[in-house]
């Protein structure tokens, strides 16, 4: 079963086009199943609806996908930073649907024109949903090395949601942002560093043996206390540290409380940073805030309110944020450093 994740931003009409709701949150998502190759391949849209107003939903939408989708309803700022987000976010793979209210008019050679200063080279499609379905099939092909590389990397499951259900248990749901996590592993809760057993696995409310990178999954878990979990929470495999095979296979990710990052700052983006600047970041679907306490040129040091925690392997590019400027967005942070 392979899994595309696509974030949105455009408008319920055309999700519904294109696949059926599926769950509401801070986003809302849909999800197009469909045989292939002896298995399903699956296209699984999210859609954070309170975008223009609040730019986190956009930001964990972001997170979690692997390409985009991009309805054009007018030339406007919340245009310009949608097209910055998605740049930014390392969305290479996308398509854009222009759909202006009827009577109005929206100038595809300037859509075109932006798609290119922020360095997207995407698609303009129509706005019909069985084509953009195709299209996004297409797009999951070009990723598919990129999807199987990341099922191979070690195990980073965000957690966004967590309660318990009778007859069986605590449940924790996520992204698996990359590797796999099969029934009865053990795993760990991070911060709260407490150690669990995987129950059962649910995805697309199905039972299944192993959720792999893109699955979104319920995770019933065994000897694991709610109080262990939290919205910012991430489960991952344990460290090995076997001194008799001399076999040693550290966490993914690492907890920091300061970091050094490298700031590609994103275009049409005019303010400069300086210390003492309140910041965002968003990666692996968290979204923490700090305070800047160096800047020598493009690179920034940051110390975090609460623990970030980054990919020891191939960790995925960071969107930088501040709340109360516009645009919103600094650009990609990379690079990343612990201090």
């Amino acid at each position: 079963m392979t899994v595309l994740n696509v974030a949105m931003v455009g408008s319920d009409g055309l999700a519904r086009e294109i696949a059926k709701p599926s769950d509401n949150r801070d986003v809302d998502t849909y999800v197009h199943k469909e045989p292939h190759e002896g298995g399903y391949r699956i296209l699984s849209l999210i859609r954070p609806t309170k975008f223009p107003e609040r730019l986190q939903p956009l930001l964990s939408a972001l997170n979690a996908a692997r390409a985009g989708i991009l309805e054009v309803t007018a030339i406007d700022a919340a245009l310009g930073e949608a097209l910055v987000a998605f740049a930014s976010a390392g969305i290479e793979h996308g398509i854009v649907v222009v759909n202006p209210p009827n009577g109005e008019w929206v100038d595809e050679s300037q859509v075109k024109n932006l798609l290119e200063q922020v360095g997207l080279d995407w698609q303009l499609i129509a706005n019909d949903g069985i084509e953009i379905r195709k299209e996004l099939f297409t797009l999951m092909d070009k990723v598919l090395d990129s999807l199987k590389g990341a099922e191979e990397a070690p195990l980073v499951i965000p957690i966004d949601q967590y309660f318990n259900v009778k007859g069986i248990g605590l449940v924790a749901i996520g992204y698996v942002q990359s590797g796999r996590l099969s029934v009865h592993d053990e795993v760990m809760i991070l911060p709260a560093g407490a150690l669990a057993d995987t129950k059962s696995l649910q995805v697309m409310d199905d039972d299944v043996a192993c959720a792999t990178a893109g699955d979104r999954v319920g995770i019933a878990l065994r000897n694991a206390k709610e109080e262990h979990l939290a919205s910012a929470s991430m489960i991952v495999h344990p460290a090995v540290d076997d001194k008799k095979s001399e076999v040693r296979i550290p966490s993914a990710v690492l907890g920091c409380d300061k970091t050094s990052f490298k700031l590609h700052k994103s275009r049409f983006q005019k303010n400069e940073l300086s210390v003492g600047d309140i910041v965002h970041i968003a990666v692996d679907l968290q979204f923490v805030v700090g305070r800047i306490e160096v800047v020598e040129s493009d690179r920034i040091t940051v110390g975090w309110d609460s623990a970030l925690f980054i990919r020891g392997d191939s960790p995925p590019p960071a969107l930088l944020c501040q709340l109360d400027n516009k645009p919103r967005i600094m650009g990609q942070a990379t690079d990343f450093t612990s201090l």
